[in-house]
């Protein structure tokens, strides 16, 4: 059965692309890419901050096995620092889309902005609650970060970042102020900045 987006445009090689890591503190904004395939359809598709992690892990593995193509796109926090975090957002969602394997006909993103591409582009404000192909797309960035911060938990254990994820939550500030900041630090982020004495 088609998504939704392939009702919308029947014709078109469509892609959905999502974000997680905006609000963070530390390490990468993630973005992912993906293209549905509508002969092997992925029930239980959702907003990914909706699912508990048990299920976002189950069809994020459903995804990559299931989908056409998916990519991963990325903004480091120098680039963070650099660009301002909707800069370099536009940025890792740019090289989401540069990076799938199969080029798209046209892309929607989550949110009310378009970054400049090479194909046509629609933004759709909450797509990851409506559109299949954004959902898996936020599915696929969320567990890739939250990954990725469990993993930054071994090598930076006194900071809790496998429970926070890199938010600004109490537990954050208190290592923060403990410990200073790690190279994964955002340091154009108000927290980070007063606690290098920048502000």
């Amino acid at each position: 059965m088609p998504t939704e987006a392939q009702f919308q445009f029947p014709d078109l090689l469509v892609a959905g692309v999502d974000e997680v890591g905006r609000g963070p503190l530390v390490g990468d904004v993630v973005t992912a890419a993906v293209i549905l395939d509508p002969l092997q359809p992925i029930e239980g598709l959702a907003d990914s901050k909706k699912l508990s992690d048990k299920k976002r892990d189950l069809l994020f593995d459903e995804i990559v096995a299931k989908a056409k193509a998916f990519s991963i796109g990325r903004a480091n926090p120098q680039e963070i620092d650099q660009l301002n975090i909707l800069h370099a957002t536009m940025l890792a969602m740019q090289r989401a889309v540069a990076a799938l394997p199969i080029t798209p006909e046209h892309v929607l993103i989550d949110g009310n902005r378009v970054p400049d591409l090479p194909m046509s582009g629609q933004a759709i404000v909450k797509g990851d609650a409506r559109v299949e192909e954004i959902s898996a797309a936020s599915i696929i960035a969320k567990v890739t970060r939250d990954r990725e911060m469990v993993a930054l938990d071994k090598e930076f254990p006194q900071f809790g970042f496998a429970k926070h994820k890199g938010y600004p939550t109490k537990l954050h500030f208190e290592m923060i102020e403990q410990h200073g900041v790690t190279i994964h630090h955002r340091r154009s982020f108000k927290p980070v900045k007063k606690a290098l004495g920048l502000l």
